[in-house]
């Protein structure tokens, strides 16, 4: 299996330089850690305190709990932490409401660094309404003085960013800390893979730790999930299951887009035409404000818009992580195949699905490498800052990368490019359509800006004498190392 922590590296970083400024000055800190669910942030912060040396309290709320209910699950956790000196003056009966919880809180803290971890901190503002403006002002009386990390936090990523936003009490006071899956380079090294058996892992797992920790140390992506296809209960696919069912508990038409483009459809008319019913695609006005909620509050869909010198349309929209991509694409089916006792017939259904749809999710995985390697200095293009793709409405032609200035709508172009994720070469086939569909980009300069390649299987000779460019997995996953 994976190690039991993987990576973290500058994240662990970031929270040891918050206790040791907590260390130097003796005042505290707060920081406000936002993420999706599974990606990790529970076991980020359980593995900081472990390594920190330092008396800490760790309370997680329960989704649904009453108010009495999490005050009396909150006293009891911090009378048996490392906190109070004396576990007797903290009342076993608990306190009566928050502000009374957090008195009890600063009265407990040592006069000596500690660690405060509110893990779920939206569920605790909706089972009281009050729970931010008295967080707020036990911050400000009782513990910014002290030597005492404040660690909040939410999956919900939208009420965690309200949270600190300018109009709620917690304005001003936390740092902001966001936590995403694993990169390509982590899951590498977790796996032991290398080249497109690393990048095929990370997208079945969408760098999700839950699903690492169940995937055999060496063992290839297909592999894997022919394995999984066994277990219906697999993290592979309740992981997915779980947070679709907490995002959307019961069936409507926020899901029904979601599966929309999970299934495939990318632009905003065919979404509100697989989305609809009987009575035809949801109107304009139902379906745009969706989209939006989706991508702005939930996260769950990532919006790609056309990258040339001039603004573009249509937008794309596509299922922002990958295993849940995987899951709505393959692995729903897969695991209705599975829970009947026929894990054959799942596998199979993965199978037949893979190739088109990791041709697909890879894009944006090497769009973000690309322009990492940009940002660093790395491409034969130096003034190369963005990198996405560009197309018109009638998608005639499509082109998979182009390198500019700035995005959406650029000064200048440097280069265009094509990913092929298959088995067979990048071959001059593949060279002149690129090329055809390169001189259709505004700003795209022939003889002027560059060509490149990305390709799973390698450039063939009569190809690569004209490309700028030639990247193959390790390059990609150079780009996280």
């Amino acid at each position: 299996m994976a190690e039991a922590f993987v990576g973290r590296t500058a994240e662990l970083g970031y929270l040891g330089k918050r206790l040791d400024r907590i260390r130097s000055n003796g005042a505290g800190v707060a920081v406000a850690l936002r993420g999706r669910r599974q990606v990790g942030k529970s076991r980020l912060v359980q593995e900081f305190c472990d390594r920190a040396g330092v008396p800490y309290l760790f309370h997680t709320a329960v989704k649904g709990s009453s108010q009495i209910e999490a005050l009396a699950a909150f006293s009891a956790e911090l009378r048996e932490s490392g906190l109070p000196r004396d576990r007797e003056l903290i009342p076993a009966a608990g306190a009566a409401n928050w502000p009374d919880a957090f008195r009890l809180l600063a009265g407990a803290l040592p006069g000596t660094p500690s660690v405060v971890v509110l893990d779920e901190v939206p569920w605790l503002a909706e089972q009281d309404d009050q729970f931010d403006g008295a967080l707020q002002a036990a911050w400000d009386r009782l513990l910014r003085d002290r030597p005492v990390l404040l660690l909040l936090l939410g999956s919900d990523l939208h009420m965690m960013e309200r949270l600190t936003a300018y109009d709620r009490p917690f304005y001003g006071r936390a740092d902001n800390m966001v936590l995403g899956p694993l990169n390509p380079g982590d899951v590498a090294g977790a796996l032991g893979l290398s080249g497109g058996d690393a990048i095929d892992a990370h997208l079945v797992c969408g760098g999700l730790p839950g699903i690492l920790r169940a995937w055999p140390h060496g063992t290839p992506p297909q592999a894997f999930v022919e394995a999984e296809c066994e277990d219906p209960a697999s993290p592979l696919f309740s992981i997915p299951e779980s947070a679709l069912m907490a995002e959307f508990p019961a069936p409507d038409q926020a899901k029904r887009v979601l599966e929309a483009v999970g299934s495939g459809d990318r632009t905003q008319a065919n979404i509100a035409a697989s989305a609809g019913g009987r009575q035809g695609p949801l109107p304009s006005g139902v379906v745009s404000p969706l989209l939006r909620r989706l991508a702005e509050e939930k996260r769950v869909l990532a919006v790609d818009e056309p990258l040339s010198t001039q603004p573009g349309k249509p937008n794309l929209y596509r299922i922002a992580d990958s295993n849940l991509r995987l899951y709505l694409a393959a692995l729903r089916a897969a695991q209705e195949q599975a829970r009947r006792g026929r894990p054959q017939a799942a596998y199979t259904v993965v199978k037949r699905r893979w190739a088109s749809w990791r041709g697909r999710a890879v894009e944006p995985l090497v769009r973000q490498a690309l322009e990492l390697a940009a940002l660093g200095g790395e491409l034969p293009w130096p003034g190369a800052e963005a990198v996405g793709g560009w197309w018109n409405r009638q998608f005639d032609p499509e082109v998979d990368l182009v390198g500019a200035d700035r995005a959406p709508v650029a000064q200048r172009i440097w280069f265009a490019g094509s990913v092929k994720w298959l088995n067979t070469p990048f071959d001059g086939h593949d060279l002149a359509e690129l090329v055809r569909g390169a001189a259709r980009i505004p700003g795209f300069e022939p003889g002027v800006s560059g060509l490149a390649a990305v390709s799973l299987s390698g450039v063939a000779p009569d190809a690569a004498s004209r490309l700028g460019l030639v990247w193959g997995p390790e390059q990609v996953l150079a780009a996280w190392r």
